[in-house]
C-alpha cells in the first residue's frame, strides 16, 4: 500500500555544521574575533553570548576535547566557504591527457607526424598516452611495438619524460609521457 499524501516529501537537508540549540555537549571552547574572552563555556552559556550579539553559535570542529565553536553569522560562514572551495577548484591542476595511436607496423612517416602531435601536446603542457594497438594476430609483434614506443619516448626524451615504461594491457601496449618542468 502507498502511503497517502505528496507524491514527492520534501526532505531538509541537514547543515554541514552544528550550530545553535543542536549543539548537544555540555561545555564547548569558544572562539571569534567577536568574543572578549575566548575560552571555554557551558553551551547554554556560549548560546546565550551568540544571541546577545545577534549571532550564531557555529561548531567548527567537533572532534576536538571539548569542541570548537564560533560566533558568527552562520549563512555569511556558508558563503565564505563554498568561496573557498571554488577558489581552491579554481587553481586545482587540470592534467589533459593526449591520446596518439600506433599499429605495430606504422610506417616512419605516420611515425613522424605522430610525433610532431605529441611535441605540440608536451609544449602545451598535456601529457602524452601513447600507445600501440594490435588487430587480431599482430599481438605476436609485441617486440616491435615495445621498440616502437620506447623509440618514441627518446626521440621525445628533450621535452618530455617517461611516467610508466611500455606496459602491455589486453590488445593496446600503454606508455605515458609528462612534459618536462621549464627552468
Amino acid at each position: 500500500m502507498r502511503p497517502r499524501g505528496r507524491r514527492f516529501q520534501h526532505q531538509e537537508t541537514k547543515p554541514a555544521n552544528r550550530i545553535n540549540q543542536y549543539i548537544r555537549v555540555p561545555q564547548v571552547r569558544l572562539v571569534g574575533d567577536n568574543i572578549e574572552n575566548p575560552g571555554v563555556y557551558s553551551t547554554n552559556e556560549a548560546i546565550k553570548i551568540a544571541d546577545a550579539l545577534d549571532l550564531d553559535l557555529v561548531e567548527i570542529s567537533p572532534k576536538a576535547d571539548p569542541p570548537v565553536c564560533r560566533v558568527i553569522d552562520y549563512q555569511k560562514f556558508l558563503y565564505q566557504q563554498k568561496k573557498k572551495q571554488k577558489e581552491m577548484k579554481a587553481k586545482a591542476v587540470k592534467v589533459v591527457v593526449k591520446e596518439i595511436r600506433f599499429g605495430p607496423n606504422t610506417d616512419d612517416h605516420d611515425y613522424n607526424f605522430k610525433l610532431k602531435h605529441a611535441e605540440k601536446f608536451l609544449n602545451e603542457g598535456a601529457k602524452v598516452k601513447a600507445y600501440v594497438f594490435f588487430k587480431g594476430r599482430t599481438i605476436l609483434f609485441k617486440e616491435k611495438g615495445e621498440i616502437l614506443l620506447l623509440r618514441f619516448a627518446q626521440d621525445l626524451g628533450e621535452i618530455g619524460k617517461v611516467d610508466q615504461l611500455p606496459k602491455l594491457e589486453g590488445k593496446r601496449m600503454i606508455m605515458f609521457i609528462s612534459p618536462k618542468k621549464k627552468k
